[in-house]
Parts: C-alpha cells; structure tokens; sequence
C-alpha cells in the first residue's frame, strides 16, 4: 500500500529536537523521505503498524502532530510536482 506520513513535532524546548531525530530516525526505517516533515512509499499492512508503534512509543500526544495518509489502491494516486526541483524519489527501484 502506498502511505503518506506527515509531521509536526514540537520542539520548543532543547530536549525536543532530541524527539524530533528520533521519529525522523524511525520513519525512515520504513518510509522515503521527501522533504522536511513529509516522507512516502510502499509498505505492507503489517510494516504500517510497526511504524506506528514505533513512532507512537516516541512522540508527545499532547504536543505533536503526525498523520499517515494510506492508499491502498495505488494506482488511483497522483503525485504533481509544482517546482522545477529533482524528484527525491527517482533513484528509486
């Protein structure tokens, strides 16, 4: 399935930024990352729910955001680039 995952952690205080890597760190274990917050890919059902786990175990819940758009049928998904910029995701197999 084709996910999405966005966030916005908070890092008001020094030990934040500490938090903000670590979710960066776990979502990259499963996800592409494509700019700042936003990451993307293919993973199956069960590799999703590891991710949210994992990113669950480390973030605040009163204080961060983080969504995770899924499409299970990727074939319907359409991605336009706005900007002349490379396509992070085209060394991709």
């Amino acid at each position: 399935m084709k996910v999405i995952l966005v966030y916005d952690i908070a890092t008001e205080d020094s030990k934040d930024q500490n938090r903000l890597n670590k979710v960066r760190k776990v979502v990259r274990k499963y996800l592409h990352h494509i700019q700042k917050s936003v990451f993307e890919g293919e993973i199956s059902l069960s590799q999703l729910e590891r991710l949210k786990i994992e990113v669950s175990s480390v973030i605040d819940k009163n204080r961060d955001s983080v969504i995770v758009y899924t499409f299970e049928n990727p074939t319907q998904f359409k991605r336009e680039f706005l900007t002349d910029i490379p396509d992070p995701t085209d060394n991709l197999i």
